[in-house]
């Protein structure tokens, strides 16, 4: 069939490849480093627990069927070294259905981690690199040129992406509407970046501006995604530099950079390059790939029915392969920045006088003078849902205690993912508390003063003094 491949768009695949495969070995690189302490057999949420109350077909996972915390680190670092040999290029060493395997052990794995990962997986990232994922599989290889089927369902992610984004801020927060919304975004956002602090002192016209831009570019430039070239690769482009402005504003793990990777894959390159020249397509993978075009497109029904709805939901998968989802972001602005610091004592009954000492987390704010860092495409898990178990203890229940209890028990692989214990490895604190602050970006003025980048304000308590029980009443 010829119209079933677009032999013009071999570069946008070939990018669009590499750019995956990088943020398949990001993601597979955090599961690997933070996993033990967070769902490993002694973490927080563990996966054995999960699996024991949630049946396969709600979360169908390699996990389901054996977990250990050996197993589960050897298909982490199976799916960094698939994801290394991606980069590198061997799909393309390889035949057509060869290279269409290689491509979805990634993809498995990473369903598997996520649907035991609970809430610590619980971000939009997570489904869209999955659902992209599995349109990486059926979009060839060096053997045959691109088929317009799989081109056309990664413009459709992408107008989910956007345009879904768009409408939640839109029925959202009024200060959207408003053009307000960044005179508080970029102070209180999960994890700002080194440059945060700057785009927050920009004049309030600036903001109104940038939040205007992201208005067109989310609500209207999306539908320019299925016009004809050159008007579908401008589209592109204008997504791909809103999201690089994103990129330089905060840390958002891999969101930005897999929405680039994606619009990339509609760039038409071919006025700039030579054609090349592929073998046609053979008749079992045109089958196949117009057979999975024509299912996921039943699945879009209940993704397009949720944009269509006032009662529009984010970030939502509709089936436990994560194949068509819903997403959106920040559908509501806090104004005001809250943070939880958590502090030991090795004091053995904590008084009016003890000496607090706080633990010190990689990305979230703790320390006023230290400047924030630039950790995406990688994802700080356990800093994120600090973010959110400040705006509501609620988000929290679940995980919160167990967090004390490790660091009360000097648990290594959960001091791992701090910057910095306050207590010698060996040497727990008898006590822990967690206090609640309010954070602002300090003045130009202040900034000099101080060299501090924030400045905070004590709430209230957040958790009163604990220690350990004693080993006989613990559960």
């Amino acid at each position: 069939m010829d119209w079933f491949t677009a032999d013009a768009y071999g570069v946008s695949r070939l990018v669009f490849q590499r750019g995956l495969a990088a943020l398949y070995l990001v993601a597979f690189l955090g599961a690997a480093l933070q996993f033990r302490a967070l769902i490993g057999e002694r973490g927080m949420l563990p996966v054995p627990r999960y699996v024991e109350r949630v049946p396969f077909r709600r979360a169908p996972s390699l996990f389901q069927l054996h977990y250990s915390d050996r197993f589960f680190a050897l298909c982490a670092w199976t799916g960094c070294a698939v994801a290394v040999a991606l980069l590198a290029g061997a799909d393309g060493l390889l035949p057509l259905w060869g290279a269409m395997v290689l491509w979805l052990i990634p993809w498995a794995l990473y369903l598997s981690i996520v649907n035991v990962g609970q809430t610590w997986y619980g971000f939009g990232w997570e489904s869209l690199l999955l659902e992209v994922g599995f349109l990486a599989v059926f979009l060839g290889n060096d053997e045959v040129a691109p088929p317009v089927l799989v081109l056309f369902l990664l413009r459709w992610v992408l107008f989910r992406v956007e345009f879904g984004a768009g409408l939640i801020k839109m029925r959202g927060d009024a200060c959207w509407r408003e053009l307000t919304c960044l005179y508080f975004h970029h102070e209180t956002q999960p994890m700002p970046g080194p440059l945060s602090w700057f785009f927050h002192h920009l004049p309030k016209p600036v903001h109104r501006v940038e939040v205007a831009a992201n208005h067109v570019t989310q609500l209207f430039v999306p539908f320019l995604l299925f016009t004809p070239q050159p008007v579908a690769t401008g589209a592109a482009c204008l997504m791909i530099v809103t999201q690089l402005w994103l990129v330089l504003s905060g840390n958002f793990a891999w969101l930005n950079w897999i929405t680039i990777v994606v619009a990339v894959s509609a760039v038409d390159f071919s006025p700039w390059l030579a054609p090349t020249r592929y073998a046609p397509a053979p008749l079992w993978y045109e089958v196949l790939v117009i057979a999975v075009t024509a299912g996921l497109l039943a699945l879009s029904y209940r993704p397009v029915r949720n944009l269509l709805s006032r009662r529009q939901v984010m970030n939502c998968s509709f089936d436990p392969l994560h194949l068509v989802n819903a997403y959106g972001a920040f559908g509501s602005v806090s104004r005001v920045r809250q943070e939880i610091v958590i502090e030991g004592t090795a004091d053995p009954r904590p008084r009016e006088d003890s000496e607090w000492l706080a633990y010190e987390f990689k990305g979230k704010p703790g320390d006023v003078r230290r400047w924030p860092r630039q950790f995406a495409p990688y994802h700080l898990r356990l800093d994120w849902l600090m973010w959110f178990a400040a705006l509501s203890p609620a988000y929290a229940r679940t995980w919160f205690g167990p967090l004390v209890e490790r660091l009360l028990d000097d648990d290594r692989d959960t001091l791992r993912l701090l910057r910095h214990s306050p207590f010698p490895l060996g040497s727990p604190p008898t006590h822990i508390r967690a206090r609640l602050y309010r954070y602002r970006y300090t003045t130009w003025r202040e900034l000099r003063e101080t060299g501090a980048c924030w400045e905070r304000t004590y709430i209230r308590e957040f958790l009163a003094p604990t220690k350990l029980a004693p080993p006989a009443q613990k559960p």
